[in-house]
């Protein structure tokens, strides 16, 4: 079916899919997918199709959302069949929407019949059991099958007590988080505010607006995660469902009364996810965005949640709070015949090109 009549469907069967799911990521969710379609062009939309496994009695089994695109694969034009969403707003820890034990076979034949060169499913959990059980079926029938690490993302195993946890940090690094903060407390006036319900809208327009700051006195362009005006476009409308499930975290610090840091994630079961951030550049010297990312981190312990999952991308930063790590994949597969074997062969030569020059 269309995308649009998969979500459709209502967010009671996507979630239920979710819940079930070994690997859940809020990525996968119906929420984002709604988010999606709405800030997407509408020409992708019509283009996006759903495939929709049902079992006994009409009962929803698995849900994969799929769009056959024109992309470059190392540099060749191709027809791909990716996820609906692709990579817009940067999803993590992807996998099939699937009951335990759906026959996701099933799904093979329809797949195979759809005019792609390649298939690629990217930004899996390492533990994506659903999408490499349903690769590993096509690739039994002559398919061939790359599987790619891509994204490393740190994370945390929470402890239930946040001294414990800054204890499991280097001395000098405990000391400078717990002097940044009472220094920012005993000489500033500060305020900490959560943004819900009506203050949704008001509390993304803080957060691009320090976040853009922080870009640019970081040297970077102007504008970036939410350059995209598509992509603030996702995030309105996702965080107002989020909101709604109170799976909202949206938090600004104001000191003397002036905006100075904002952080955005969300919360999927037992884990608390980092998204994004920003600060203004005068409150460097306060440290406000190590301040912040410390409150949100004590806030999680405190309700109860057993992960801390900081998303894509190894930053410095990142590795002042966790060297605990996990990497997102991806797998592709080619079609038999020359033009699967000429892919494949850009795909291995693309691939020593990288380890010599690595």
């Amino acid at each position: 079916m269309s995308l649009s009549d998969a979500l459709a469907l209502g967010p009671a069967v996507w979630d239920a899919l979710l819940a079930s799911t070994e690997a859940p990521s809020p990525f996968m969710s119906w929420a984002w997918h709604r988010a999606w379609a709405d800030a997407a062009p509408a020409s992708d939309v019509a283009a996006s199709d759903a495939l929709v496994l049902s079992g006994a009695g009409g009962a929803v089994q698995a849900i994969l959302p799929v769009l056959l695109r024109r992309i470059r694969f190392h540099r060749a034009p191709v027809t791909a069949l990716t996820w609906a969403m692709g990579d817009v707003g940067c999803p993590d820890h992807l996998d099939l929407l699937a009951t335990p034990g759906a026959d996701l076979e099933a799904f093979a034949p329809a797949l195979l019949d759809m005019p792609w060169q390649i298939l690629s499913l990217s930004n899996l959990a390492p533990d994506a059991a659903n999408a490499q059980r349903l690769c590993a079926s096509i690739a039994r029938d002559g398919y061939t099958l790359r599987r790619q690490v891509l994204w490393g993302c740190p994370y945390l195993e929470l402890s239930d007590d946040w001294d414990r946890y800054l204890g499991t940090l280097t001395p000098t690094r405990r000391q400078t988080l717990r002097r940044k903060e009472r220094h920012l407390q005993q000489h500033h006036a500060v305020t900490i505010r959560d943004y819900d319900g009506d203050d949704v809208e008001e509390g993304l327009r803080r957060l691009v607006m320090l976040h853009e700051r922080r870009w640019a006195g970081d040297g970077g362009e102007q504008g970036g995660a939410f350059q995209d005006p598509g992509v603030k476009r996702l995030h309105g409308r996702f965080a107002a469902e989020l909101a709604a499930r109170r799976q909202l975290w949206l938090t600004s610090i104001e000191v003397d009364g002036e905006p100075a840091a904002a952080w955005y994630g969300f919360t999927c079961r037992d884990t608390v996810y980092f998204y994004q951030s920003g600060r203004d550049p005068r409150w460097d010297r306060e440290s406000v965005g190590q301040v912040v990312m410390g409150a949100m981190i004590r806030r999680a312990i405190e309700r109860g949640y057993r992960r801390f999952d900081f998303l894509r991308g190894d930053d410095a930063y990142k590795r002042h709070w966790t060297e605990a790590r996990r990497s997102t994949e991806e797998i592709t597969i080619f079609r038999p015949g020359w033009r699967g074997r000429w892919l494949r062969a850009l795909d291995v030569a693309a691939d020593l090109r990288a380890r010599l020059h690595g």
